[in-house]
């Protein structure tokens, strides 16, 4: 099954020269490169959250295989959903799903169910992809998508992507991918956007969902971020780095409603 291009030419280009131009554009030329067992990158039109992807992404040893969660905006197929076979095709190409890690992660979650529909039209996971065939063209990826629920279940997720990666001995960077507040001012989403950054940094998933709760941050991606931190822990992460932060209004200059975007890296 090939899982076509869904927002090429709305979120990014169209045009495989346009598109590479872009991410060269938005990724620093000699980036220090560390090893990641994880990060949080953002998933808006790359024209807004573009520069943020791009630092994030190009000081990461990218792994073989990289996980990437996101969330499910549009309500489609299965809550906790994982395509385990087929490719993804971008402008850049196709790229693989590495069935052999999805499928221990699908065996080895009580949650997690195959799903396709779920993928279709989700731009939180297809605006990664370009970013990760520019880094490393032979990529492979597992694709899952997670919808609201008890923060238990995205902690289940976690602990089992991290089970199954030691199951497979298969050692994959995973990328949780999210924006941050939604259309509030800008020194509003700042503020508000650093107190959950700040339960970020210091892998603190249960801190994370209070802060959400308390400061009603608008974050769309809290519950794979959830994830990534409980299973970051399981396989070892210690630390976490704020690579950059910015919001939408610091490049329309539109400053009364924007969207904030954070990059952060996750190590041992």
């Amino acid at each position: 099954m090939i899982r076509n291009a869904a927002v090429a030419g709305q979120f990014y280009p169209a045009w495989p020269d346009e598109l590479r131009e872009m991410i060269k554009y938005f990724s620093p030329d000699q980036a220090t490169k560390i090893d990641a067992v994880g990060a949080v990158c953002p998933h808006a039109g790359y024209v807004y959250s573009g520069p943020v992807a791009g630092e994030v992404i190009s000081r990461i040893n990218l792994t073989d295989t990289v996980i990437i969660l996101g969330p499910n905006h549009r309500g489609l197929g299965k809550p906790f959903s994982i395509m385990t076979e087929g490719s993804w095709k971008t402008p850049l190409g196709e790229v693989r799903i590495d069935s052999e890690l999805a499928e221990a992660i699908l065996k080895t979650s009580t949650n997690i169910e195959e799903d396709s529909l779920a993928h279709r039209h989700e731009h939180s996971l297809e605006v990664q992809v370009p970013f990760l065939q520019y880094f490393k063209p032979d990529i492979r990826i597992v694709p899952i998508v997670l919808s609201l629920a008890n923060p238990s279940v995205y902690k289940e997720i976690g602990k089992a992507i991290a089970a199954a990666e030691k199951e497979a001995g298969i050692e994959a960077v995973i990328l949780a991918s999210s924006d941050m507040t939604h259309y509030e001012p800008h020194e509003s989403a700042k503020a508000k956007d650093k107190k959950a950054i700040e339960a970020i940094l210091n892998l603190d998933a249960d801190e994370l969902i209070k802060r959400i709760a308390k400061y009603d941050i608008s974050m769309c991606g809290y519950a794979p971020v959830v994830a990534l931190i409980t299973a970051a822990i399981e396989l070892g992460a210690g630390k976490a780095e704020l690579v950059r932060y910015q919001t939408s209004g610091d490049t329309s200059g539109d400053y009364s409603s924007v969207v904030g975007y954070a990059g952060i890296i996750i190590g041992k």
